[in-house]
């Protein structure tokens, strides 16, 4: 596929995505979360692609939020369709990806933009960055899955706060909230996320799959999460990349996983 809106770098075994549309601060529109899907479910498929690394093109944002044009006249039907092919096709995909993926929040992650980010793994951002969902002060409310992520990650208190709102926050208020796991100056940022994939890199891409579904099903009501981390640690134990890591593990070496 070509891409039109992203930039794609994966020659080690970490892949970079750059949402790449500087002229409107990255702001996803549909042909660009038909690319992220694309994008992210080829990544996964490859694999010596041990981490995915999800940034913006630019030093001003991240993603800065929907692209607004595209559905501002929409119907009350049109908009709930929106809502829930994006929610499937990107949002709730890259979370329920195998592969783990890094948000680096390069600048403004807004709407839309901070809903993707949340949708990662974790997040790490860079000094500059700022953070909000001011979805209702356009009268609509975060339909990308921000109405329940955010309360996950910072508590319900602070969510309704950012919500009802419409404000931001900077880097250093979303560290306080753990809304992001990390913030450092700008020209650093890359670095930080590429050191984290090193040391992701070097454990059971198997294990790492289990232990993000076993974590994603402690915040879903309809799933028991311990019954589901029970089934995966279990599972684990039918992989070679069990038997590499423990057999290491007693000969005092580096394992060296295969990831099946």
């Amino acid at each position: 596929m070509q891409y039109e809106n992203l930039l794609i770098n994966s020659e080690t075994n970490v892949a970079v995505i750059t949402i790449n549309r500087p002229t409107k601060l990255n702001a996803l529109n549909k042909a660009t979360i038909e690319e992220l899907h694309y994008a992210f479910k080829e990544l996964a498929k490859e694999k010596r692609i041990k981490v995915i690394i999800l940034t913006g093109s630019g030093e001003k944002a991240f993603v800065a939020g929907a692209d607004i044009s595209e559905f501002a006249n929409f119907s009350e039907k049109e908009g709930g369709k929106l809502a829930a092919k994006g929610q499937k096709q990107l949002f709730d995909y890259v979370e329920n990806l195998s592969t783990p993926v890094i948000a680096a929040v390069n600048g403004f992650a807004l709407g839309g933009g901070l809903e993707l980010a949340m949708a990662c793994h974790f997040r790490v951002a860079s000094h500059n960055a700022r953070m909000g969902l001011p979805e209702v002060s356009l009268g609509v409310i975060p339909g990308y899955g921000g109405t329940q992520r955010l309360p996950q990650l910072i508590g319900r208190g602070r969510a309704m706060e950012m919500i009802l709102t419409a404000g931001m926050i900077d880097a250093s208020k979303a560290l306080e909230f753990g809304l992001v796991n990390y913030v450092v100056e700008q020209e650093h940022l890359m670095d930080l996320c590429m050191k984290f994939a090193g040391k992701i890199s070097n454990n059971s891409p198997v294990a790492i799959g289990y232990a993000i579904k076993a974590v994603n099903a402690g915040f879903n009501n309809s799933i028991n999460g311990f019954k589901t981390e029970i089934e995966a640690f279990g599972s684990c134990f039918g992989t070679s990349d069990f038997k590499e890591g423990t057999t290491a593990f007693m000969e005092k070496r580096k394992a060296n996983f295969p990831g099946a």
